[in-house]
């Protein structure tokens, strides 16, 4: 059966939230514990969202064990060492992007892969021509037959990379494929998002040498074992980012709690040139009413630049700030999609190609909208909380891949939503 989050407008955040584990590392860091063969891992801090919860029954299909910590659902314990096969089930393959890192972990382990294509939020092109790229480089012979990737190698041996476009997929997958290749894998054109920091840092705690992680150039040295170890995933930076946003938005006031404030630079310059008051202490960020809120001019651009998935967050914002705002989308060809719902409710939006043009002050109306993907989905809940009236918002299996039950989230910022049954 569908829900949706029917909204009340016009309210304002106040409180503190403490910050989920990052998705975008979780969803990498499952999969690369296969790598561990014979050794137990336990990975904490892991947001308890649908896009894990796929993965953990995708890891128990290929024969893993994995067992939540009665104390703790954010703990787990993988024991990889039944995993006995190399051919993820295709099905649960189609749902989850994040599921291509299982071409490196599996490769990397059992020196061949069949896996489907995966699925995921419908951004426009993403191929994986970087990752194919990489694997071929490591010795890898790769083969594309009625949509599943069949790759396969003799032995993996270190080899020099250089990416054409900057993939943090591709980064990450062959980080993970390299960890058990013999001889040094040097990656050049590296993505440095803070989540590859966090695989890398996992990676090591296992015994390979990851080097370079953060900067566009990587090195791995791999190793022929990897051990137990326990991992705590970083803080979700996007999460993080959506709570600073909303404040702002609602002109409410909010502590986000639990964060790494450097991963939020981009987030925090835009939040003040825009008028809000912010603060910032070591692992928390303090989001304050602005006085009034000004227009400002937002390009994404891969880490360190402005977040991609922050972009529909921050667009819903700029419609209350008087003015023209200009939202440039670099990274995903199809990242405007919220776009026409938030017409819907009033918001004065023209789109040139990747630039949408934003006329703000003008007061949104609540409306039935719906969640194409994780993102916009996000935004639609904050545009919801600043419109007037109700809002219908569907699509929540969207958010949920990325967001923890966002309502229960959102209310303990003291706001009112709450999610129905359609037939409610």
């Amino acid at each position: 059966m569908s829900e949706l989050l029917v909204i009340n407008g016009q309210q304002r955040i106040s409180g503190r939230i403490n910050v989920s584990g990052a998705k975008n590392a979780a969803v990498a860091i499952l999969p690369a514990s296969v790598l561990a063969e014979n050794n137990p891992v336990k990975i904490t801090n892991l947001p308890r969202i649908t896009d894990i919860n796929k993965l953990i029954e995708i890891l128990k299909a290929l024969g893993a064990d994995v067992i939540e910590d009665e104390a703790n659902e954010r703990n787990l314990l993988i024991d990889p060492t039944n995993v006995n096969s190399h051919t993820p089930p295709g099905m649960m393959i189609n749902k989850l992007r994040a599921s291509y890192y299982l071409m490196g972990s599996l490769l990397g382990r059992f020196l061949q892969v069949e896996i489907p294509m995966p699925g995921g939020c419908d951004l426009g092109p993403r191929p994986i021509d970087q990752h194919i790229k990489g694997f071929t480089a490591l010795g890898a012979t790769v083969e594309l037959e009625h949509g599943i990737v069949k790759i396969k190698a003799k032995k993996l041996q270190g080899a020099y990379i250089y990416l054409d476009v900057v993939s943090v997929g591709a980064t990450i997958n062959i980080m993970l494929a390299a960890s058990r290749a013999e001889g040094k894998t040097v990656i050049e054109n590296a993505a440095k998002e803070p989540e590859i920091v966090d695989v890398a840092n996992f990676l090591n705690a296992m015994g390979a040498q990851v080097r370079g992680a953060g900067t566009d150039v990587i090195k791995i040295e791999g190793a022929k074992e990897l051990r137990s170890v326990e991992h705590c995933v970083i803080p979700d930076r996007i999460e993080a980012g959506t709570f600073m946003i909303a404040a702002a938005a609602t002109y409410g006031d909010a502590l986000v709690e639990g964060v790494i404030p450097k991963h939020l630079d981009p987030v925090i310059a835009k939040l003040k040139e825009v008028g809000a008051g912010v603060e910032v202490g070591p692992d928390w960020v303090r989001i304050k009413a602005p006085n009034g809120l000004a227009p400002t001019d937002i390009k994404t651009f891969p880490y360190p630049g402005f977040p991609t998935d922050l972009q529909p967050p921050m667009m819903v914002l700029l419609t209350r700030a008087p003015g023209t705002s200009i939202v440039s989308e670099n990274v995903f060809e199809r990242r405007f999609r919220h776009v026409e719902e938030l017409k819907k409710m009033g918001a004065q939006i023209k789109l040139e190609g990747r630039t949408a043009i934003i006329e703000g002050g003008s007061q949104l109306t609540g409306a039935p909208i719906s969640a194409m993907d994780l993102r916009g989905g996000a935004a639609f809940v904050i545009a919801g909380l600043i419109s007037q009236g109700e809002t219908y918002l569907r699509g929540l299996e969207h958010i949920d891949r990325g967001y923890e039950s966002i309502e229960s989230r959102f209310r303990k910022l003291g706001v009112n939503l709450e999610r129905l049954a359609e037939t409610e």
